[in-house]
């Protein structure tokens, strides 16, 4: 590993770091937080700064200086603009709040989810379908069957602030606001012209970016029709996969297929799984290995030529039929060292490449000087694509000593053997071109709405109304894969005539083409396009929504200690969904057989044919009708005793699938007598209903290799009781589900701009978030353990016998999670005599006390994974900031942090121990020789010139120090990494050029 790699989280760094920054722990816009608006720099003591109604993201009361219990982030348009980015996404998602948001560096490893480069936010680790992203305020159309939006489809250049809310609004917004909500604000009244042109590449010369952006907007009618277009183009080349063995793409060395390798033993006092780095699975190779029986340990060179294969761990082929290598790990199917060649885990790639391009417009008409009408428009398109893995491994297949492909020497070994067959494994490596994965989101989305004020019973009410239909059309092409039937006869080689043919005669009558997969030798271009069609899996969604809303808010009465706030309103809201899988992934009955995909007899018609990408149809639709209503009442506002308020709402919702249900909120502010201190408190009922996918989504097969059958407990009837296979899991859908039940309480202590230290602000918020009826499925692996200890209600979703291995996974309401923990912001903004410009330090954290998971199924354990850095949860996140700022020129430090953690997942949490000393390994605990994942420290540096002219010249680096990702070892040979955390690109360098007048 390179020095940059060994970088550590309690390094001098960052003692240094903390130092400087004081109580900084995490940037937003100054004191946002505290404020739950971005804090201007403070003003002379002679000129206060003007009080104005303010629109609260975490509330739908709008009035004179209220202030919401709910804690919000915000970022403003200086602070995007800083961090530099092709996709403002990245910038907020380094938030602490944020854990777990999906992006452009994750689901790469991924044929068949459909969200490469999808960018989403998730907050609290609550995951993306959990977290509400608005536009303005209003909802927008899901850019995938799990409901959630694509962000940078967004009008970027054109947002002003972004509003991150830190706990459940599900009363003010409705349903997904269980982690929070995100919310752009965009400018709507802005005139003038400016662009953006923005370039990138790595330290490594890949994943170049080119980015550029325009944005106009004009007065018309004597300033009453206000118009604003934008547009943007970016292209972002991505990071290319590795190749076999651990060959990291670039010149990066980090890669050591760092592995968890289950020894299969439970309760002999040692360690049931081992950390190791370079882990070589000994089931295939690059090129073809003979994997059990007496010619185990046979492989094959590119050029086709047998040799002994070099195990690693000093490993012997035990020549069994079950393929057992002496000395290495036969429950987990792994070696140490040895030859890697074959391995495939570093052939996915590190970011996927990204084409996407946007158009915004919005035209506005002032009625009067109060009101106005307008309507928007955004059509966008986002194209991706990304290389899962190299080649595509493939084991347990039974070769005829008589192949024609076969060399005379191992022909000869067969007979004087006796054998006629053996097993053999192979990762493929002659396929000429690997798996690539391309998703193309196009989105429409148009909006008409009013939005003013008005007098009413002697009162003055403001209202905002809208429509909103939108359309998102997903189309996935997955290219160069294997489509197993067919690759499973053409590997059955014979000779006919002299000539060798597939051994298979229907096969043979349907275009058939054999294939020598004993060595490297490239298949013909028949052979090819029969094993590798052109027209590979392929899924067409589309998405709609249509949303009315109407809000009104307004001060009815007046108390002894102020007005009465008053807000409330109803929403309508459609969401429907329709998908299309290809007839070799859906099966014929509900995809029937084109000229693309002609019918062919080889072929399941039910379907799952392909290597991986298996998609299905499906379609569903549900729709929502809600009432709501918002009261602020003032109890306390005197010298002596401060100012207090009481903030209370509701929500009524009934869903067509699922039902009524009530989500609720009460909260409240008290700024103290003490000069700058407020504290605040909130609780609320929270849901989220179960989306479209969830409810009526067709099967989702993955192909999951090296998949282990457990060797404790009883394999029910007729399956086997122990080793290692692949299997096609089935995710489907359920119809009968229930909304998700949150309890969000937050708790917090507000410092801001006292007089005694202008410019200074601190708070410090505890949350704690209770969901019940979570809906989630149980993965393929948990199916069979539960099963197999007993839970025999489980034992119906599978079959373990190859060669059609699988197992049926279907979401439920039955788990819970429970989390708790500190966020904690500061900003700090002064002058130095003498010194030109602003000085700024500031900082953001969020502690994750607790992250505890439980799956409801009797006998199972839950498990907190806070502090597991191979998820979204580390113990504490940081991002600190100290800039300087001249009316010229500006610089950043910026330093992201996060602590060091274990290994472990959703449903794990390992028990380390050494030889000698374990308790009994169990599947919620099992025991493990090393249990540590360090953290990491990214610093970022910013630098921007004015020219005066409206021209501006700025650049960025990110992770100067190019900190290498910290292994996340997997149980099989994927890239064992973690993008959700760490860095996997290395140093970054940005450069650009604003201008605007």
């Amino acid at each position: 590993m390179s020095a940059s790699g060994r970088t550590r989280a309690g390094s001098p760094f960052l003692s240094v770091l903390f130092a400087t920054s004081a109580v900084a722990m995490i940037v937003s816009a100054g004191a946002a937080s505290a404020q739950t608006t971005p804090a201007p720099a403070p003003a002379p003591a002679s000129e206060p700064p003007t009080v104005s109604e303010v629109v609260v993201t975490g509330s739908r009361i709008r009035s004179v200086g209220f202030t919401a219990p709910t804690p919000t982030q915000a970022l403003s348009q200086a602070d995007l603009e800083r961090a530099a980015q092709p996709n403002i996404f990245t910038a907020i998602t380094q938030l602490p709040s944020l854990q777990g948001s999906s992006g452009a560096t994750t689901g790469t490893f991924s044929t068949s989810s459909g969200q490469q480069g999808l960018s989403s936010f998730s907050l609290r680790g609550l995951g993306t379908i959990r977290t509400l992203t608005l536009l303005d305020g209003q909802r927008v159309v899901p850019a995938n069957v799990t409901g959630v939006p694509d962000i940078s489809m967004f009008p970027q250049l054109l947002v002003e602030r972004v509003d991150v809310v830190t706990g459940g609004a599900s009363a003010s917004y409705g349903s997904d606001a269980v982690g929070g909500v995100v919310n752009f604000i965009t400018n709507k009244r802005f005139v003038g012209l400016k662009t953006n042109v923005l370039a990138g590449v790595t330290t490594y010369g890949d994943n170049h970016q080119w980015l550029g952006q325009i944005a106009a907007g004009k007065n018309f009618m004597d300033d009453r029709l206000h118009v604003q277009v934008s547009g943007e183009y970016d292209w972002e080349e991505g990071v290319p996969a590795g190749g076999f063995g651990e060959d990291a793409p670039g010149s990066r060395d980090w890669y050591t297929t760092a592995t968890l390798i289950n020894r299969g033993v439970t309760n002999d006092g040692s360690p049931q799984y081992l950390y190791r780095e370079h882990a070589q699975a000994y089931q295939y190779t690059k090129y073809g290995l003979i994997s059990a029986g007496p010619l185990q340990g046979t492989a094959f060179d590119q050029a086709g030529n047998p040799f002994q294969f070099q195990y690693g761990s000093n490993g012997v082929p035990s020549k069994a039929a079950n393929g057992a290598v002496i000395g290495c790990y036969s429950n987990g199917g792994f070696c140490v060292g040895g030859d890697l060649s074959g391995n495939v885990g570093v052939g996915t790639s590190l970011q996927s490449r990204i084409k996407r391009m946007g158009s915004y417009g919005r035209i506005g008409y002032d009625l009067n000087a109060d009101n106005e009408i307008y309507a928007t428009f955004n059509a966008a398109r986002v194209e991706s694509s990304n290389q899962p893995n190299p080649g595509a491994a493939t084991t347990g297949l039974t070769m005829s000593c008589s192949n024609p492909f076969l060399p005379a020497s191992v022909v000869a070994a067969c007979a004087a053997n006796g054998i006629t067959s053996f097993t053999f494994g192979t990762s493929n490596a002659l396929l000429p071109r690997n798996i690539s994965v391309h998703p193309r989101r196009t989105q429409y989305r148009g909006v008409i709405g009013a939005d003013g004020k008005f007098n009413a019973l002697g009162k003055e009410w403001r209202y905002d109304a809208y429509y909103e239909h939108g359309e998102n059309t997903t189309d996935i092409h997955v290219r160069d894969i294997l489509l197993t039937p067919r690759y499973r006869a053409a590997v059955q080689a014979t000779t006919v005539n002299g000539q060798i043919v597939c051994a298979d005669p229907v096969a043979r009558a349907n275009g058939c083409v054999p294939i020598n997969i004993f060595g490297g030798q490239v298949p013909s271009d028949a052979a090819l396009a029969y094993i590798t069609p052109e027209h590979g899996p392929y899924q067409h969604s589309v998405q709609k929504q249509d949303v009315a809303s109407i809000n009104f808010s307004g001060e009815p009465l007046s108390l002894w200690a102020g007005p009465v706030s008053l807000a409330f309103g109803g929403e309508w809201r459609k969401e429907q969904y329709h998908v299309k899988g290809d007839p070799y992934g859906d099966g014929n009955t509900e995809s029937p057989n084109t000229a693309d995909y002609p019918a062919d007899p080889v072929l399941n018609a039910s379907g799952a044919n392909w290597f991986a990408g298996n998609y299905h149809s499906g379609a569903g639709k549900y729709s929502v009708k809600e009432a709501y209503a918002e009261v602020n009442l003032p109890l306390i506002n005197s010298d002596a005793a401060g100012k207090a308020n009481l903030n209370m709402a509701g929500r009524w919702t009934d869903y067509s699938t699922s039902g009524t249900v009530y989500t609720w909120k009460v909260g409240a502010t008290w700024d103290t007598p003490i000069d700058g201190v407020r504290l605040r408190a909130v609780t609320s009922r929270d849901v989220r209903a179960p989306n479209l996918s969830e409810l009526f989504a067709a099967p989702v097969t993955t192909t999951l290799p090296n998949f282990t059958v457990p060797s404790n407990g009883t394999p029910p009837a007729g399956q086997p009781s122990s080793g290692s296979l692949t299997v096609l899991q089935n995710v489907v859908g359920n119809p009968d589900l229930k909304p998700e039940i949150a309890k969000n309480v937050t708790i917090g202590a507000v410092l801001s701009n006292p007089k005694w230290l202008p410019g200074f602000s601190v708070s410090v918020d505890w949350y704690n978030i209770v969901l019940n009826g979570g809906i989630s499925s149980l993965g393929a692996q948990q199916i069979v353990n539960f099963c197999y200890q007993g839970l025999t209600q489980f034992c119906g979703a599978f079959n373990l016998n190859p060669p059609s291995a699988f197992v049926n996974a279907q979401t439920f309401n039955l788990a819970s999670i429970k989390t708790s923990g500190f966020d904690i912001e500061s900003s700090y903004r002064f002058e130095l005599p003498s010194v030109p410009g602003r000085f700024t330090v500031r900082g953001l954290a969020t502690n994750v006390h607790k992250y505890v998971t439980n799956p409801g199924i009797p006998g199972a354990v839950a498990v907190d994974s806070a502090g597991q850095n191979s998820g979204a949860t580390p113990d504490w996140k940081v991002l600190a900031i100290q800039s300087w700022d001249t009316d010229r020129i500006a610089f950043s430090v910026q330093e992201r942090w996060f602590s060091d953690g274990t290994f472990g997942g959703t449903t794990t949490q390992y028990v380390e121990c050494k030889a000698g000393s374990c308790p009994v390994s169990t599947a919620s605990r099992p025991t493990i020789d090393y249990n540590h994942m360090s953290g990491a420290t990214y610093v970022d540096v910013s630098a921007s010139y004015k020219f005066g002219n409206g021209l501006q010249l700025y650049g960025k680096v990110d992770n100067l120090l190019n900190r290498d990702p910290t292994p996340s070892p997997q149980t099989n040979t994927g890239l064992d990494a973690n993008p959700a955390l760490y860095d996997l690109l290395g140093r970054f360098y940005h450069v650009g050029l604003r201008y605007s007048f």
